[in-house]
C-alpha cells in the first residue's frame, strides 16, 4: 500500500519558555486591541471619516426638541408597525409584534428622558 503524504520532519519540540509564551499573549491581545479600538483616524498620516451631510441636523438645536422629535418618531414607528401586524399572520405577525415592542420601549426611555430633563429656559 501507498502512503499519500510523507513522514513528519523528525524535530525537537521547542522548549517551553513561559517568558516566550507571555510575550506572545501580550503582543496577541495589543493586535487584538488595536484592530477593535483604535479607529483608522487614530493612525498617524490618516484623516477621519467625513459623515455624510444629507440628513444633517442642525447643531443648534436642543437636546429637549431633539428628544421630543424622537418620540414623536417612535410613537409613530410603534403605530405602523401595530397597524401593519393586524394584517399579517403567523411566525411573520409575531416578529412585527417584537419589533414593535421594541420601538414602544425606546420611547418610553426617550419619555423618561424628557421627564428627567430640566428646562435650560
Amino acid at each position: 500500500m501507498f502512503k499519500v503524504t510523507p513522514n513528519p520532519p523528525d524535530t525537537d519540540p521547542a522548549p517551553h519558555d513561559p517568558a516566550i509564551e507571555a510575550q506572545r499573549m501580550k503582543e496577541a491581545a495589543d493586535r487584538a486591541i488595536d484592530f477593535y479600538l483604535h479607529c483608522a483616524h487614530d493612525k498617524p498620516g490618516e484623516t477621519a471619516r467625513k459623515p455624510s451631510t444629507i440628513f444633517l441636523i442642525d447643531p443648534k438645536v436642543d437636546n429637549e426638541t431633539l428628544l421630543v422629535h424622537a418620540c414623536e418618531s417612535l410613537a409613530s414607528a410603534s403605530i405602523m408597525a401595530s397597524d401593519l401586524a393586524g394584517f399579517i399572520d403567523g411566525p411573520q405577525r409575531n416578529t412585527l409584534l417584537g419589533i414593535q415592542q421594541v420601538i414602544m420601549l425606546g420611547e418610553l426611555a426617550v419619555n423618561r428622558v424628557l421627564d428627567n430633563l430640566v428646562p435650560t429656559a
